[in-house]
């Protein structure tokens, strides 16, 4: 399938690995660029810039198809060594980086300098335009069902879509959702190029985190995700589970006056426990309303394979028949 997307990025298929905080690993990474995609490994995920340059060496190993490093800028008092992050993406030879978080400006000159293509993750038209105006390469457009993030606007991608179409000029595609061929046909239908998926990566054969996790995914709905730190405007879409319980009644009892200490337990260095520890109990992660479309743990190949069949059969039949005479 060739688009705008998979022409910039120099990928067979327009489906991109979204960066996720202790799933972008290498291995994953990998599993998606030899199926086609464009994987990610997730930089802030590395302790150091050295140990995000020993993982880049090792995808490196794993493949010879183009891959990208996701770099989040957070609010921080203590921020990462964004400099050293970058240095290592250099160096490592990388050439697209999935920017999310704050504004990248900072860094674009850094980044363009060196040949390196830019896709920022965005939640809002407004946020799209001011990257689009700042120079980024494309943008992955992150609708209200998304895991993780969905900012404050809450939009879902049936309206945020089209509405990016007709605003944007550079390509983008649809992040939140996304999960089979039909995802695939009703983004690039929408005005995407192509489409990021997140959830539905770790629930792969080849997705290093605990059996645990990928399993919860399978056994989840579309109902099974909560909200979660909405009265500090930090919204984060997760799985719900002991833990987020836990911390939902603490904003129901202390309402206006929650702080981030007071969550701290159930928000702060829980990924680990749960992504590779498997204690699915322990606080929130990220977890779209897709995993409602998540029925089953395949490879990663197998899983871009049955996206572009179905898509691929959409396109050619189920579409095209309703653009036939209807018999008299």
């Amino acid at each position: 399938m060739k688009t705008r997307i998979t022409e910039l990025l120099g990928i067979e298929r327009p489906i991109i690995q979204g960066g996720m905080h202790y799933v972008g690993f290498a291995e994953l990474a990998a599993a998606v660029a030899n199926a086609g995609g464009l994987g990610l490994i997730t930089s802030l995920t590395q302790p150091s810039p050295q140990h995000l340059a020993a993982e880049i060496r090792k995808c490196r190993g794993l493949t010879d198809k183009p891959f990208g490093v996701n770099l989040t800028f957070l609010p921080s008092v203590t921020p990462p060594d964004y400099p050293g992050y970058i240095q290592a993406i250099i160096d490592g030879g990388v050439k697209i980086v999935e920017t999310a978080g704050n504004n990248p400006q900072k860094w674009m000159p850094v980044l363009k300098d060196n040949g390196i293509k830019v896709i920022h993750k965005c939640t809002s038209v407004r946020h799209a335009l001011k990257a689009e105006a700042i120079g980024v390469d494309a943008l992955s457009i992150d609708g209200f069902e998304c895991g993780g993030h969905p900012g404050e606007d809450d939009v879902p991608n049936f309206i945020l879509l089209p509405r990016a179409a007709d605003e944007l000029k550079i390509p983008f595609v649809a992040s939140g959702g996304m999960a089979d061929g039909r995802s695939l046909v009703a983004a690039i239908a929408m005005g995407a190029e192509g489409m990021n998926m997140g959830t539905r990566f770790i629930a792969t054969q080849e997705a290093p985190v605990h059996e645990n996790v990928k399993q919860a995914l399978v056994a989840a709905s579309e109902l099974d995700t909560r909200l979660i730190m909405r009265p500090l405007r930090n919204t984060e879409r997760v799985l719900v589970n002991a833990g987020v319980d836990r911390l939902l009644e603490k904003e129901r009892t202390l309402g206006p006056a929650i702080t981030f200490a007071d969550i701290a337990p159930e928000v702060a260095g829980v990924y680990p426990r749960i992504m590779l520890g498997g204690e699915m109990d322990a606080g929130g992660w990220s977890c779209g309303m897709v995993a409602g479309l998540i029925h089953d743990v395949p490879t990663v190949k197998e899983l871009l394979d049955r996206i572009m069949d179905e898509a691929e059969s959409l396109i050619r039949q189920r579409l095209a028949r309703t653009l036939e005479p209807v018999p008299a």
